[in-house]
């Protein structure tokens, strides 16, 4: 296992040294606006089940964040998926953006990622899965006790969240802080980098899988505080790989769950 993160580090370093990884750099990626992706986004959650008929956003501001956008991309999006029925809007106390009860087939349709995108992304998930290992392997090293205790508040906060928002704002700092923990430097800027990348491809999910997606976390935390570099990178292995899985490309059919 040693060697192999080792190698994994090496690779890292090397990528760190040569050009910067910047957003949107995926080859055969589509070109789409932020306010496109964003309306895909939200469409293709609509369209696999995982936000529901009349199921409530969260706030504009939150959307934003969720989906690491800024608050106008979020605005601009949500108003013209409510121009072609697919979100409705309430005001009143109770009011807010809501999943039309039946948004339209055709809109959804075309709020599709191409297969070009969705191999581009599973290249993404790769090098992500990369960088995890090396950065875990050297944060279980090096990370400090107010790292860890920083670390477990995160996933109480993940815990805590009630809505797919809040969650992705904890898990994202979550990540970035283990990669700070590991020390390595400029490779942690392109690990980061990586990050950012991925973020923008995450579409809403029931809070209920983000919860059980948490358990990966807490068990992580408890490896890297008992210095188990093994254990902690194997976790990090299994959380990253399932993204091929379970990010857009690959979810073809609606679900119910």
């Amino acid at each position: 296992m040693g060697r192999k993160v080792a190698d994994m580090t090496r690779q890292l370093e090397d990528t760190a040294s040569a050009s910067p990884i910047g957003a949107g750099a995926l080859a055969g990626i589509d070109r789409r606006s932020a306010i496109d992706a964003v309306r895909l986004r939200i469409g293709m959650a609509i369209s696999l089940g995982l936000l529901k008929p009349g199921e409530r956003l969260p706030d504009q501001e939150d959307v934003a964040l969720g989906l690491s956008v800024s608050p106008i991309t979020a605005r601009r999006a949500l108003a013209s998926l409510a121009d072609q029925g697919v979100v409705v809007r309430r005001r009143g106390r109770a009011g807010g953006t809501f999943v039309a009860d039946e948004p339209p087939r055709n809109v959804l349709a075309e709020l599709t990622a191409s297969p070009a995108e969705s191999q581009a992304v599973n290249r993404l998930v790769d090098r992500r899965l990369l960088f995890e290992c090396a950065v875990t392997h050297y944060a279980a090293a090096n990370v400090t006790a107010v790292q860890l205790d920083e670390l477990e508040q995160l996933t109480r906060d993940m815990a805590e969240s009630t809505d797919w928002s809040g969650y992705h704002q904890a898990d994202e700092q979550f990540h970035q802080l283990v990669g700070t923990a590991s020390g390595l430097g400029t490779a942690v800027e392109v690990y980061h980098e990586t990050l950012a990348e991925l973020y923008a491809y995450f579409i809403p999910y029931p809070i209920e899988l983000l919860h059980k997606s948490n358990c990966d976390h807490v068990a992580l935390v408890a490896a890297l505080r008992a210095h188990d570099g093994d254990t902690a990178v194997e976790i990090s292995r299994k959380h990253v790989d399932i993204l091929h899985r379970s990010m857009f490309m690959g979810l073809s059919a609606r679900t119910d769950t």
